[in-house]
């Protein structure tokens, strides 16, 4: 009884000492196969002051300050939402950071986006992109967009389809094009395009009654 007790206690203190000395830890959600896990390499930053037409400067998250050529990338089409000092950018580099092959504005991103109902194209229907990775639907029951997130160049899309249970799925896009007013994205077999949703216009607000005169009430 001694000895088993005793290796028992010596394979304990392995134990511990062997987790405290690896500083390897797990990647949160990872399941335990890291072969399985699709690492993403983009940048995430602020567009700095020294941007120019073919340089991106960027402040990433972690405190680095790179200057990027993204002239191969504007070539290929591969520039979606503009660039403007401030903005959040999302940014797939080279292996030695020194160029971007893909540039995404994140700000440029954010914002409600709506298409004419594919239905009976009656009224108007989208997406609300909004910041901390938040996604709403817009004027539809059938689809419940909940989260978005960039990841490695393509957005991710989290949903709920009417009569699903609750049951989440994800969705991921390809970006076609990205500018002030239109968003077009697709995966293998849809293309989404939609255009930025326009402030519902009021009636009635600016319109001036004239005072009343004696004239008005004359018989």
């Amino acid at each position: 009884m001694k000895k088993i007790g005793i290796v028992l206690l010596v394979a304990a203190v392995v134990l511990m000492m062997g987790s405290c000395g690896n500083k390897t830890q797990k990647v949160p959600f990872d399941n335990g196969d890291s072969l399985n896990m699709v690492v993403d390499s983009t940048l995430y930053g602020i567009c700095g002051e020294g941007t120019s037409m073919n340089m991106l400067q960027m402040i990433t998250d972690t405190g680095d300050t790179l200057m990027l050529d993204i002239s191969n990338a504007k070539e290929k089409d591969k520039v979606f939402g503009g660039l403007q000092v401030g903005d959040r950018m999302a940014v797939m580099p080279n292996d030695a950071k020194t160029a971007a092959k893909m540039v995404i504005n994140q700000t440029t991103l954010l914002g409600n986006w709506v298409m004419p109902n594919p239905i009976d194209g009656s009224d108007e229907v989208g997406i609300s992109i909004k910041e901390g990775g938040v996604a709403e639907s817009i004027d539809q029951s059938s689809i419940i967009y909940r989260t978005w997130r960039l990841s490695s160049g393509r957005l991710e899309i989290v949903l709920v389809r009417d009569g699903a249970s609750d049951v989440e799925e994800m969705s991921v896009y390809d970006i076609v094009k990205l500018t002030a007013d239109s968003l077009v994205y697709k995966d293998e077999e849809e293309t989404f395009e939609y255009g930025r949703q326009k402030p519902k216009e009021t009636y009635g607000e600016d319109v001036k009654l004239e005072d009343s005169s004696y004239d008005d009430f004359k018989m």
